[in-house]
């Protein structure tokens, strides 16, 4: 069972599964028919589910998530936490009703620490905050059950058809309004949605990954810079010799609070560690050069 298929992780994941062999047989929870896998037709935060679309399913992986919600509302909590709480929860339930054996979660960095498990930090914003409840709901769940519940944190994804800021700057550098970063030396992690996906995989299969939580990067730190320049290969541009001056976008930061906000997203820190990732066997077989693949 999958649910999340027609996002970037979820197609990827979809065609993994698919190549990895052709008996293995897909459901999907989509608010679209899938013109080639069985789809159980669910808006998972409206509509109610039962057990039933569960039934004969060996592994659930629960992508779907709200990641922004674009819209201006007093009740902004509400709409996230019915899908990354209410949802998720409601899954695992039905999972354990249904005698099912594995359940893969992906959370995200912004629930938690930049190592792999820190307690003493508290999740970013109310998309960390929801999505950090429902981790600690649904590891009680597979306490409780025996169910094998494990659980990734995606740092930045990179590759073909990424959405987000990111494609914000590959339509920037490709079209040639997107200034020319200055090396600031920052620590920004990042992984490949192919090698996100064989880290899904690893831990749904490894019994060591059972009730853990594992952050997934490539395992290297990168500077905006060299995202930049690695953009810039990527879309066939030549990379310019000059760059502006950080002085600039400090100036620019003190315009207003949201402006900061966007300056520290492209020139900050935002690094994390994979180390337990790593210590159940995964490599990142990827690397800047594919951002664009």
């Amino acid at each position: 069972m999958l649910t999340g298929a027609t996002g970037f992780v979820g197609q990827r994941l979809l065609h993994s599964l698919e190549e990895k062999d052709k008996r293995i047989k897909v459901r999907l929870i989509s608010r679209r028919l899938h013109k080639k896998h069985e789809t159980v037709i669910r808006d998972l935060q409206t509509d109610s589910i039962t057990s039933d679309v569960l039934r004969g399913v060996d592994t659930v992986f629960h992508l779907a998530g709200n990641a922004h919600v674009m819209q201006e509302s007093r009740n902004i909590d509400n709409l996230y936490r019915s899908l990354n709480v209410t949802a998720t929860v409601r899954l695992a339930e039905l999972a354990v009703e249904r005698g099912i054996k594995r359940f893969v979660f992906v959370s995200s960095v912004k629930a938690g620490g930049n190592d792999e498990f820190d307690e003493g930090c508290q999740p970013k914003g109310v998309y960390g905050q929801t999505k950090r409840e429902a981790e600690l709901k649904i590891l009680e769940i597979g306490r409780q059950s025996g169910m094998h519940i494990s659980i990734v944190r995606p740092c930045l994804v990179y590759g073909d058809g990424v959405k987000g800021n990111l494609a914000l700057m590959f339509k920037g550098i490709e079209q040639g309004w997107f200034p020319p970063l200055p090396e600031t030396n920052n620590r920004r992690s990042l992984i490949h949605v192919d090698d996100l996906v064989q880290a899904l995989l690893l831990v749904a299969e490894d019994e060591r990954a059972n009730g853990e939580i594992f952050i997934a990067t490539d395992g290297v730190t990168h500077s905006s810079r060299e995202i930049y320049v690695a953009i810039c290969q990527s879309v066939g541009k030549t990379v310019p010799k000059w760059s502006v001056p950080k002085i600039f976008f400090d100036g620019f930061s003190f315009l207003s609070p949201r402006i900061r906000y966007k300056v520290d997203k492209l020139l900050g820190d935002e690094h994390y560690s994979s180390k337990k990732l790593e210590r159940l066997g995964f490599r990142a077989e990827k690397s800047l050069r594919d951002i664009g693949a």
